[in-house]
């Protein structure tokens, strides 16, 4: 695990989708995926959102089908060869179940939540610095907030 040198980012989709399309915060998460030295970390599901996200620019008319197609490539290749993917464990939903007991959280958002603290907690056990969770969600940064999680919103960085 390359953590010596740089940050380990864990992106929700909210934030990684700024990696692809011109956003509000764009500039900062293409700077932060664009450091060599950081280890970008999501969830498996994250692929889904993804997805669900460029499709629904499509269906918007905000991209073209050409843009979606790029998008899709890029992601994939950036899954293959530059993120670390947090599987989808029995006990990783397990915790985003309590995790919605305890915070005002859609679904995904436990999930994601739940990954995060899954990695933070193997980088904490190794001694390592702790991950620093992106997201564009103001609710699920207060849960991760609350669960110990340093933040960042890339919203604040237009």
């Amino acid at each position: 695990m390359k953590t010596s040198v740089g940050q380990v980012c864990y992106f929700d989709s909210s934030a990684l989708v700024k990696r692809y399309f011109t956003e509000i915060g764009s500039v900062w998460v293409q700077t932060r995926c664009g450091d060599s030295k950081n280890l970008i970390v999501i969830a498996e599901i994250t692929r889904v959102e993804m997805a669900a996200a460029f499709a629904r620019k499509v269906r918007g008319k905000f991209i073209t089908q050409a843009e979606y197609h790029q998008a899709q490539t890029q992601i994939i290749s950036h899954i293959q060869n530059q993120y670390r993917l947090v599987a989808i464990t029995s006990q990783r939903i397990d915790t985003a179940v309590d995790l919605t007991s305890q915070h005002k959280l859609r679904g995904y958002d436990a999930v994601q939540l739940a990954c995060a603290l899954y990695f933070n907690q193997l980088l904490v056990s190794k001694v390592l610095s702790p991950l620093i969770f992106i997201s564009a969600d103001n609710e699920l940064l207060i849960a991760a907030q609350a669960e110990g999680l340093q933040t960042e919103n890339p919203n604040n960085y237009p």
